[in-house]
């Protein structure tokens, strides 16, 4: 018998762990997509995290440093905490537009958002401890289970733009290790008001006085701000440290260049907080390899250390965001009274909208109930030619009737040509 017709016979064993990871659902959902465009379908794709860089191209400076820093011969490794020039760099730019002092070894780099986040949880959980964290928000379901974690669920409200609030996480704060908090929030282009941050952080404060007293483990918070230069109209984005200056021995805050400047695929993120952690995610980081290349780094440096062209791009890009999220969700109150069971929630920052299609026992043309969420989904794609993540994605409940809307690879003039698509689909819908 050949190898072959041995291992096809033979189930191949893997870890546990790996037996029963879980997959994204908005990959799955692209791969459908992808499979429609293949076959010649016109398919409004705002499904996607991520930009276009045709219409939303990274700063032409830093393009520029990155080709200059190549041309320089700069690719060997970089420093395992980051390329000096890059952390002063970003000490100097949370500084001066982020109200935040950090010193340049309360900085790491890596490359992007997600190796900091990974490493968060492998440096301050252990196995069995239990993280706390709202939903819908991104991946921190898979991070939990990575990390042999137990997981608090807390599903947030509309009423409240699905941010979570102090009443919330109370009930849960004796038990929790680590509270996992994103603002602006993916996946609903949300933010935290300052009273609700003050008291969240008051409220985790109160708790590590009491820890502290029996020199047991802090719960700490770990606070996703990637996309906080991202603010749109009026709003403010809040950090726990500039609010509460004692949560800087609690508190770790990712961040980076993947979302303000349009700069998902140059893998530049930095993470920020007390010394002692970010050494020990610098050597985690180490064992994994995850850095940001060395060119890269030296490039965002360069950009960096002019905070004029920092300014100017965020007010083109910001602008660019805005009248595309602004112009959905005018389309989908147009669709509301209009009579459609759909909403919208007011952008506020990132790139997303969150929207609703209340569509649950509603008939098709053909005769066919929308029974669930993935009907709805479906529907929406199939006769609307429009894809939509359900929030389910994030973790919410699967009858949720929520879902995220992406603008970053969305052209100006698909905005009128989605809510016209939309008004078609759901006038063919009957109750």
């Amino acid at each position: 018998m050949s190898a072959g017709t041995l291992q096809n016979k033979t189930e191949l064993k893997v870890s546990q762990l790996a037996e029963n990871i879980i997959g994204s659902e908005i990959i799955k959902l692209a791969a459908e997509v992808n499979e429609k465009i293949k076959k010649g379908e016109k398919v409004f794709n705002l499904t996607i995290g991520d930009f276009n860089p045709k219409v939303f191209p990274i700063p032409a400076e830093l393009k520029q440093d990155i080709v200059n820093a190549y041309e320089d011969n700069q690719t060997n490794y970089p420093a395992a905490d980051g390329m000096m020039e890059l952390r002063e760099s970003v000490s100097n730019l949370l500084r001066l537009r982020g109200n935040l002092d950090y010193k340049t070894d309360e900085i790491v780099i890596a490359g992007g958002a997600r190796p900091f986040i990974y490493s968060i949880y492998r440096v301050l959980v252990d196995e069995g401890d239990t993280v706390v964290f709202p939903v819908p928000s991104w991946n921190n379901n898979h991070y939990t289970y990575l990390n042999n974690a137990k997981e608090i669920v807390i599903e947030t409200k509309a009423e409240n733009k699905f941010m979570p609030t102090a009443a919330d996480l109370k009930p849960h704060i004796g038990v929790a290790n680590l509270i996992a908090l994103c603002s602006p929030l993916n996946p609903t282009g949300t933010t935290f008001k300052k009273q609700d941050l003050e008291e969240i952080c008051d409220l985790i404060l109160a708790e590590n006085e009491k820890r502290n007293a029996m020199n047991v483990k802090p719960v700490y918070l770990m606070y996703d701000q990637i996309y906080w230069a991202l603010t749109l109209g009026n709003t403010q984005h809040y950090n726990p440290v500039q609010l509460r200056p004692e949560m800087k021995n609690y508190t770790v805050l990712v961040d980076g260049i993947s979302k303000s400047l349009a700069a998902t695929g140059v893998r530049v993120g930095w993470c920020v907080g007390p010394k002692k952690i970010i050494d020990k995610m610098k050597m985690l980081l180490t064992h994994i390899g995850a850095w940001a290349p060395r060119a890269e780094q030296l490039a965002t440096a360069s950009y960096l250390s002019n905070l004029t062209n920092y300014d100017n791009y965020l007010v083109d890009i910001k602008k660019k965001i805005n009248d595309r999220l602004v112009g959905f969700y005018n389309g989908f109150q147009s669709l509301k009274s209009e009579g459609f069971k759909v909403d919208a929630i007011a952008p506020e920052a990132a790139i997303y909208l969150t929207v609703q299609f209340s569509l649950h026992g509603q008939k098709t043309a053909d005769g066919r109930v929308l029974k669930t969420t993935k009907d709805v989904t479906k529907y929406l794609l199939d006769e609307g030619h429009v894809a939509f993540v359900p929030f389910y994605a994030f973790g919410a409940s699967e009858d949720s009737s929520w879902y995220r809307l992406s603008v970053g690879t969305c052209k100006m003039e698909d905005v009128e040509a989605v809510i016209s698509n939309l008004r078609a689909a759901l006038s063919k819908l009957t109750a």
